[in-house]
């Protein structure tokens, strides 16, 4: 398997060039992530997921006391979920987006420079399907999640897409209800973690210190460019960032902090049809979420359709031996609000395993 990489937006004008040519023959897809904390609301946290097709996302309930494994040949990370959670699952193999009940939320986004490394089983290994999952099932806040970080290895299973292999390369973000927040990366098998609230954006290529350095040319965050517009990573980074210094201070109501946020990250996103041939790394938006961490409410909405929806987790059963259960918003297409009584017992969730590539098509 072969990790498909996106070069770096350069500041010279060859360099550019050079960067535009090489990315005509390589692709990843784009997706970001803020966190908004406001005087007298709860921290929320929203995402959009871009790819340039179905990922068969659904909802699922991932009660307490599930006994897990890593999903890795050799020494494989094991564990039993202390928390409950409500999570996103991708490809019908993994999971992507979440949050659980002590108000931790993760996120999975693409990050065409990760490289996993070469695999060392005298560590514990952990499929990349699950790296969202662990940390939602073993912690409550991003301080002690921080400190498990790099205690196992993180290993890919294989996307292909368009034809071409690749190694799911992505990134990692974490929040928890106080407002604190954590990138983690995987840079040449090394863990790299930024830690602290004040790391409230993210995107996509390039790596996260190349991302904080580009953002300082920019009007309002440090420099004198206009906020750019394009659908590139570093540009909706700065638009995330940007955007978030105009929300209000002090919202009127917690309906319009959510909906505050849901500005901003729709612009941040990407229309559907926008698959550009000249820069595969851009990809249109598929789906949004809203985490609300000190309500434990998650707001979920597809770009394909105009409902948003939302699972309040004090209404679902998360004790330890409840079933596992599933919700399919793109088989209910008249749902809206608050959609906890719509989940059904399912069997439990098969994440992918590292070193094997996913099947799954859309119907």
């Amino acid at each position: 398997m072969r990790n498909l990489r996106l070069p770096n937006r350069l500041l010279t004008t060859a360099a550019v060039a050079v960067s535009c040519l090489a990315a005509a023959g390589s692709f990843s897809h784009a997706c970001s992530r803020t966190l908004w904390k406001s005087e007298g609301q709860p921290v929320l946290v929203g995402r959009t997921m871009d790819w340039t097709g179905k990922m068969g996302t659904k909802l699922q309930v991932m009660p307490r006391g599930i006994a897990r494994e890593g999903m890795t040949d050799q020494n494989p990370l094991k564990w039993t979920s202390k928390y409950g959670s409500v999570v996103a699952t991708i490809w019908d193999g993994a999971t992507s987006d979440g949050i659980n009940e002590a108000g931790l939320n993760a996120n999975l986004l693409y990050l065409a420079e990760t490289k996993y490394g070469d695999r060392d089983p005298t560590r514990p290994g952990l499929a990349v399907s699950l790296w969202a999952q662990y940390f939602l099932d073993n912690f409550a806040t991003v301080a002690e999640a921080v400190k498990a970080a790099d205690s196992f290895q993180v290993k890919p299973f294989e996307l292909i897409h368009q034809g071409e292999p690749a190694d799911a390369p992505v990134h990692l973000s974490l929040a928890d209800a106080s407002g604190d927040s954590a990138i983690i990366e995987i840079i040449d098998g090394k863990t790299r973690i930024h830690h602290g609230p004040q790391y409230n954006v993210m995107t996509n290529s390039p790596v996260y210190d190349q991302q904080l350095v580009l953002l300082k040319q920019y009007q309002g965050l440090g420099g004198k460019k206009p906020i750019p517009g394009t659908m590139d990573a570093e540009d909706r980074f700065a638009r995330g960032a940007f955007y978030l210094t105009k929300l209000p201070k002090k919202p009127e109501s917690y309906q319009e902090a959510v909906a505050g946020v849901l500005t901003v990250m729709r612009n941040m996103a990407t229309p559907l049809g926008a698959v550009d041939p000249v820069k595969p790394n851009v990809s249109p938006t598929q789906w949004t979420t809203i985490c609300d961490l000190k309500n434990k409410r998650y707001y979920f909405e597809f770009s394909r359709m105009p409902n948003v929806v939302w699972v309040d987790l004090d209404k679902l059963d998360l004790s330890e031996g409840a079933s596992e259960q599933r919700f399919d918003l793109a088989n209910d297409i008249e749902a809206a609000g608050e959609v906890s009584g719509k989940f059904r017992k399912c069997d439990p969730f098969i994440f992918q395993k590292a070193g094997t590539a996913v099947t799954w098509k859309p119907e």
